[in-house]
């Protein structure tokens, strides 16, 4: 790699903006400010003019790799393309305040009550919260709902079922609630363990968290005994929506026997979460729990939308306003740009896509379970092991081609995972490049190792020391 010539940037007297005079009546600035946080002297900051400060951050971005530069195929994440429109959408919505009156925040209400409405007819719950800002903060207040329902029928409940092929956060939700984390094994198929699963069923399980496909891309085919073994100890059945992108127009969680679920808006609906957030994780629920919902909930009376905290039972607020409101206008606008028969051609090219890949890897690289997948599916770089390499230099020599690499070592129950989830915006030409590259990875590991062992060669930041990174930690620049 080339040594870049590092030049200082900062001239002074550039200036890449202007700030508006201050407005505020007053007489000096301890009337805004107590003069112990005022700084004696001006700070020192970098002087540059637009351009270059526009240059620099154009410069940082095209180091980064995001899924508007090329495939970014990270399983159970959905990493796929987001429509502008929705950017644009957001964009001109969002000069709306939070703390606007319901009589000035109608259409942004309607819109609130009308991506509600939507969700419920996607998924065959009757009601939704938008509140949870994402799936993870989802997951905690389904498990809230779950302790609310059993309180108010007096049921003396501790226990909550996940598989070992859950998300981290299933169990994390599950203690941060109060309740006790069981483990129930998957079988050879990578589904439920029914056997194990019958036996940790009692009176004391409030309930039971499934990710529906898995996050082995694989659909769960007992679910209706599932649920009514479930229902049969008056227990709750919570669907984790993260991979609900497979399901669309297909099938509804609430037929499937489910109670609650959540949905990452900004996974299924736009808005990819790469960076960490934003995020969305609106909760659904069947009838029975309706009652339990997050206060405010928008409604209608008389042709006016308002905001409703007349809900005794409610466990209350979670979220400051009504959500993250940019990933749920994108939402919005995904929604009603596709339509119910553009959903399902969500799903079904989704499902495609990922077959079509699995198929054609499955012979260079071990598949953790041979049979069809539904929107991802799971390799394992085992026998790459043996030869020397592992999942994580594969995931760096494929920086080398431009691409991001899968999503490496999940599940747990998977050794040396690749999960890859090719998404419905990727077309076949995309693909068949991945698959070229992946081959061709397989075939250095047998013919030059090395070249994986230095990887990646041709990126703006080389082959780094995980080990040294870890134990020398410095979190500052």
């Amino acid at each position: 790699m080339s040594t870049q010539l590092i030049v200082e940037k900062s001239n002074s007297g550039q200036m890449g903006t202007s700030l508006p005079v201050l407005d505020v009546p007053h007489k000096n600035l301890t009337e805004l400010i107590p003069e112990k946080y005022l700084r004696s002297e001006s700070p020192r900051l970098p002087e540059v003019s637009e351009p270059e400060l526009v240059r620099h951050y154009v410069g940082l971005s095209s180091k980064n790799h995001h899924v508007d530069k090329d495939f970014y195929p990270l399983g159970s994440c959905t990493m796929k393309y987001n429509p502008k429109i929705n950017d644009w959408t957001a964009s001109v919505l969002a000069e709306v305040h939070p703390y606007q009156p319901e009589s000035l925040s109608q259409g942004i209400l309607s819109i609130y009550h009308e991506l509600e409405q939507q969700l419920c007819a996607i998924t065959g719950m009757a009601g939704f919260t938008l509140q949870p800002a994402a799936g993870s903060q989802g997951e905690l207040v389904g498990v809230l709902l779950m302790r609310k329902y059993h309180e108010v029928k007096g049921n003396e409940k501790d226990v909550i079922l996940i598989p070992d092929a859950a998300h981290g956060t299933n169990p994390a939700s599950v203690a941060m609630a109060g309740y006790q984390v069981i483990e129930v094994k998957s079988n050879s198929k990578g589904l439920v363990d029914l056997e194990d699963f019958e036996s940790k069923i009692n009176d004391r399980v409030a309930g039971f968290m499934l990710t529906n496909p898995n996050t082995l891309g694989l659909f769960e085919e007992n679910i209706s005994k599932i649920s009514a073994l479930i229902h049969g100890v008056d227990g709750l059945m919570y669907m984790d929506g993260a991979n609900m992108n497979a399901l669309l127009g297909i099938v509804r969680p609430a037929d499937l026997g489910f109670d609650i679920t959540h949905l990452n808006l900004h996974k299924t609906f736009s808005t990819p979460h790469g960076g960490g957030g934003p995020g969305a994780g609106p909760i659904g629920v069947t009838e029975k729990l309706m009652n339990y919902l997050p206060r405010p909930r928008v409604e209608i009376s008389a042709g006016k939308f308002y905001l409703d905290y007349d809900h005794k039972q409610s466990i209350g607020r979670v979220h400051g306003f009504y959500g993250n409101f940019g990933v749920l206008i994108r939402a919005w606008t995904y929604i009603r740009m596709l339509g119910p028969e553009g959903l399902r051609s969500i799903s079904e090219i989704a499902i495609s896509n990922a077959n079509y890949m699995m198929h054609k890897l499955k012979d260079v690289f071990e598949l953790a379970y041979d049979k069809a997948c539904m929107h991802e599916f799971v390799l394992s770089a085992q026998t790459q092991k043996k030869q020397g390499a592992n999942a994580l230099q594969i995931a760096k020599r494929l920086l080398d081609f431009g691409f991001h690499s899968p999503t490496m070592y999940f599940p747990l129950i998977v050794k040396e995972a690749l999960m890859i989830e090719p998404t419905e915006s990727e077309n076949k030409q995309t693909m068949d490049r991945f698959i070229e590259v992946m081959k061709q990875i397989a075939e250095e590991i047998e013919t030059n190792p090395d070249m994986l062992h230095s990887a990646p060669h041709n990126t703006p930041v080389g082959r780094v020391n995980e080990t040294y990174a870890n134990r020398n930690l410095n979190v500052r620049w």
